[in-house]
């Protein structure tokens, strides 16, 4: 490795012992012929993610998907659904469980994407919500999670 006088610099008091060389030269390392130059900059943050839907939401589309199949006639039952899916036949039957929520709080799960009400019913909430059979119990129930929430 050669050196040349524009690449060095004397030694700074109390930094290199007596007979060596400091070298203060740009990091740079050299891989069989291609050379890869190191940046000393500060890497910049990256900005936080933008928040998509939540598993709730992806749930209760997968839900509507997976009814429209049977609907369909493209699947059979909830039992050759669960084996192509390679779930069990209960949790299948949980999923579309959550088709049973009221029309107005499947939407407010849809299309909450940023609002914390609605960020705050997770999946199973909304499982617990859906065994009742009543729509008026569900907005009451979906209201009581929120206000225990906030």
């Amino acid at each position: 490795m050669s050196t040349d006088a524009a690449t060095t610099s004397a030694p700074k008091p109390g930094t290199a012992p007596a007979g060596k060389r400091v070298f203060t030269v740009p990091l740079h390392r050299f891989r069989r012929g291609r050379s890869t130059a190191f940046a000393a900059a500060e890497a910049k943050p990256e900005p936080p993610p933008e928040k998509g839907p939540s598993r709730a939401a992806f749930m209760l589309a997968l839900a509507h998907d997976l009814q429209g199949l049977v609907d369909r006639g493209e699947v059979p039952d909830r039992a050759t659904l669960a084996r192509q899916l390679g779930l069990t036949r209960a949790h299948v039957t949980q999923i579309l469980d959550l088709l049973l929520l009221a029309p107005d709080i499947q939407d407010q799960v849809l299309h909450g994407v940023g609002h914390q009400e609605e960020a705050l019913l997770t999946e199973r909430a909304l499982r617990r919500i859906a065994r009742l059979s009543m729509w008026s119990a569900q907005h009451a129930l979906v209201a009581r999670q929120v206000a225990l929430d906030v």
